[in-house]
């Protein structure tokens, strides 16, 4: 049986009668339809309405939007728990595109009156912004092109600026710009970056779409928390053997899923609340616990797994040695830098972190988490190594996780970081793959990334302390291991 014909298998309709489309998302992947589309589908479903139908917008591969197609826009999020399964089907997109094939879409989508809410997971890079400044990187060739391409943008900057351009001449209606991402402060951030390029327009059109912006555009802040891994055949088999049909384009996630967000929108939103979802004037304390705790840990895992054979977080974070340096690095070193929100208890958080990662039926790759370190990691080291440092600790782990990262995409010749690392992609690894030929030793590495490079930003960059312990950590992955790394990072963090 096909998707499209799916019988009643689930309370309700696979798919909504009568959706109108009321949100456009940039960033079809599997985050986003596991995560934002299920809260969708329950607001819908509790408020009876058809209003916030949303049309998918993928950037480049037309896999994902031509499969949804195909299968009258429905899709199976399959969670995944250790005492089984269970499939769902949000069914709330109205369409699905590519901006690469119709860019000019993508801006007349933005633009329509009907839309409300413009949604973005882009991940950290999609904002073209630079890492050391936090501003638009205008001399980055993408953006050149949309500032003299009006109709046809290709970055997500562009394409909200110049869809809200067009709803600035036509005087449509006030709409809601919402960051998903994992960036610091991702409202304001994204604000800034919008603000800077429309500001770059010529000067009568840069007048008036600011106008459009300061009246009629807010950007709410938003945390986003669900572990979602990538597509496989194995989830596409569960399907088939759980539900009775084909689907090509499955989502597996994790039982757990959280969103917190600001409540400032321009034109209305779903009832997002109905899944869930939790507004708050806290944002940015979930956030810094999410940033921190959660994806900070998570990388050490990852990389310590990574460069110990481990392809999956799980079989990672069951090896003693690593979850001691998770635990370590969880609470000796991150955890003084958050300030926790109301009610939440930072024990039972951590309980429920390692619960999740041990979660051995959902086998999130260490390769996947391990990937686009050069822009995670500057979001979740510098503050809390820095404020380590000014109160006279060295944050051991902290400059493990660096040195993991370091062993595993900036390899020194004669060093073999396996396959698993080799695996990880990202935007920096040419850059750091040189560094590494023109480095004569770990502490040189460290002292061209970190302080010439200024990979973790300007600040640490002046911390000759931290620089030189993530060179001497990197040296004893590349001679003993990351298992002897980590112990000796424990025994010297154990005698601050």
């Amino acid at each position: 049986m096909a998707l499209p014909q799916l019988s009643a298998k689930y309370d309700g309709a696979p798919r909504l009668a009568g959706l109108r489309p009321g949100i456009i998302h940039l960033g079809l992947g599997n985050f986003h339809r596991a995560h934002q589309a299920v809260y969708t589908r329950a607001a819908l479903d509790a408020a009876g309405s058809a209003d916030w139908g949303i049309i998918g917008v993928g950037s480049r591969s037309a896999s994902v939007p031509d499969a949804m197609k195909a299968q009258d826009m429905l899709y199976t999020v399959v969670e995944i728990a250790p005492e089984g399964e269970s499939f769902s089907i949000p069914g709330v997109h109205t369409d699905a595109f590519t901006a690469a094939a119709e860019p000019e879409r993508v801006v007349s989508s933005i633009a329509a009156a009907g839309t409300r809410i413009v949604s973005l997971t882009v991940t950290e890079n999609g904002y073209y912004y630079s890492p050391r400044t936090g501003h638009l990187a205008v001399d980055d060739p993408a953006i050149q092109r949309d500032l003299t391409d009006a109709a046809r943008p290709s970055t997500p900057i562009g394409q909200i600026v110049r869809g809200l351009q067009s709803r600035a001449q036509s005087h449509a209606e006030p709409i809601t710009v919402l960051s998903c991402d994992n960036l610091a402060d991702n409202g304001h951030h994204t604000e800034r970056l919008v603000k800077e390029f429309a500001g770059l327009l010529p000067e009568a059109e840069a007048v008036e779409t600011l106008a459009f912006l300061e009246r009629h555009v807010t950007f709410p802040s938003t945390m986003v928390d669900r572990i979602v891994p990538a597509t496989t055949d194995h989830y596409r088999r569960l399907v088939a053997e759980g539900c009775g049909y084909r689907d090509d384009v499955p989502v597996p996630a994790e039982p757990f899923t959280m969103w917190v967000l600001e409540d400032r929108f321009a034109a209305g939103r779903p009832d997002w609340e109905a899944g869930g979802a939790i507004f708050s004037d806290e944002v940015s304390r979930y956030e810094e616990l999410k940033v921190r705790l959660l994806n900070g840990t998570h990388s050490l895992i990852a990389y310590l797994g990574a460069l110990t054979g481990a392809a999956t977080i799980p079989e990672a974070v069951s090896t003693p040695e690593i979850e001691a340096a998770a635990r370590t690095v969880l609470r000796d070193e991150y955890r003084p830098s958050v300030t926790a929100p109301r009610g939440t208890d930072l024990d039972e958080y951590e309980g429920q972190l390692f619960t999740r990662w041990r979660n051995t039926a959902l086998g999130h790759r260490t390769s996947q988490v391990g990937s686009d370190g050069s822009v995670k990691l500057r979001q979740r080291i510098p503050a809390p190594a820095l404020a380590l440092l000014d109160a006279g600790r060295t944050p051991h782990f902290l400059a493990l996780t660096v040195a993991g990262y370091l062993a595993c995409l900036a390899p020194l010749p004669g060093f073999d970081a396996g396959p698993n690392a080799a695996a990880m992609v990202d935007p920096a690894r040419g850059a750091l793959a040189q560094a590494a030929e023109q480095s004569s030793s770990s502490a040189d590495l460290a002292r061209r990334v970190l302080g010439e490079q200024h990979l973790l930003g300007e600040e640490l960059a002046g911390r000759d302390e931290f620089i030189a312990r993530t060179g001497e950590l990197l040296d004893t992955i590349r001679r003993h291991g990351a298992l002897a790394a980590a112990a000796e990072a424990g025994a010297a963090s154990a005698n601050h």
